[in-house]
């Protein structure tokens, strides 16, 4: 699964070959401005919201945003009625009081999401787009939701619990050292996830305007950038920790047995689903499966490839 991330290796310093940018690949212009707010728990959780019709819910996980999906909307323009939060403490979502080690948590990220999902109207024919922990979100509310769910686009996905054997030995350090004390420093106040890791995982060079944004949201050091390191601290790994080890292991034996329908996004080469995690997704029933070029924010790399996959998927659901 992580066997094949080399770009961690290379930390501090990461190169790849950029790919070119066209116009596919720039933000539509007033994206940030459309976002709307809902009060859930007492905070404010942005969203976009375009369209009508069947929800077409698109998640995002660490280190990123809504915005992470700005150049794979427009393909389902029309389609239904979009939606792509940004989960607490991320993108334009608030913050959380007295933030600190237990913050942020997979179960608090989930209690935010669902709330919103539901106060949204988000209750039947929902078609779910993830990637990341919006995988690991948007499994477990597919889980939990069976007969509203219309079919699941996932990418880059947390398909099921892993062992310290899944890495390699080159990223073996990093990971340990985010679930340790050292991560602080290395989150915190050196913000890893944002400067490193994020472009680090992307194939072409993101601009500088692009950088921007995502760094906007962590800039400050500090309890800002919590969720940033609660998310690795949460990855269901050798049991622990064992509450998101029980959810995902229990919605992974569930997406072996449903019959909704999916369609997996492979990534070329990718990260997270490579080698035995791919043949384990291709025993999922009722599969579609497409492959485009991109590390682990394919969205980034490939995002009219994802766009157009999803869109010719779900014309057909």
């Amino acid at each position: 699964m992580v066997k094949n991330y080399q770009p961690l290796a290379k930390l501090p310093m990461i190169s790849f070959k950029p790919i070119p940018l066209t116009g596919d690949n720039i933000v539509p212009s007033g994206f940030r401005n459309q976002k709307k707010f809902k009060t859930i728990h007492g905070k404010q959780m942005a969203y976009i919201e375009q369209g009508e019709g069947d929800p077409i819910v698109f998640l995002h996980g660490n280190p990123t945003s809504s915005y992470l999906w700005r150049n794979v909307m427009p393909h389902m323009e029309g389609k239904g009625r979009l939606i792509a939060p940004d989960l607490i403490g991320m993108g334009d979502s608030d913050k959380l009081n007295d933030s600190g080690p237990d913050s942020y948590t997979y179960v608090e990220q989930r209690k935010y999401l669902f709330a919103l999902l539901e106060e949204l109207g988000v209750t039947e024919n929902v078609t779910l787009v993830i990637h990341d922990w919006g995988s690991g979100l948007g499994f477990h509310w597919a889980q939990t939701h069976q007969d509203a769910v219309k079919g699941i686009a996932f990418m880059e996905a947390i398909v099921a619990p892993l062992s310290w054997d899944h890495f390699d030995e080159a990223v073996l350090d990093v990971f340990k050292g985010m679930r340790s004390p050292a991560g602080e420093e290395m989150i915190l106040q050196q913000n890893v996830f944002v400067e490193q890791i994020l472009p680090g995982s992307i194939l072409r060079k993101l601009r500088d305007e692009e950088m921007n944004e995502y760094r906007r949201p962590f800039s400050n050091e500090g309890e800002d950038r919590r969720p940033t390191l609660t998310w690795p601290r949460q990855i269901p790994i050798d049991g622990e920790p064992a509450d998101v080890f029980e959810i995902v292991s229990a919605y992974s034996k569930w997406m072996t047995e449903s019959q909704i329908p999916k369609l997996w996004i492979n990534a070329e080469p990718g990260v997270l689903i490579t080698g035995a995690a791919r043949d384990f997704v291709r025993t999922w029933p009722n599969l579609a499966e497409t492959t485009v070029p991109g590390l682990h924010f394919l969205q980034e790399d490939s995002p009219d490839e994802v766009g157009r996959a999803i869109r010719d998927w779900h014309a057909k659901l």
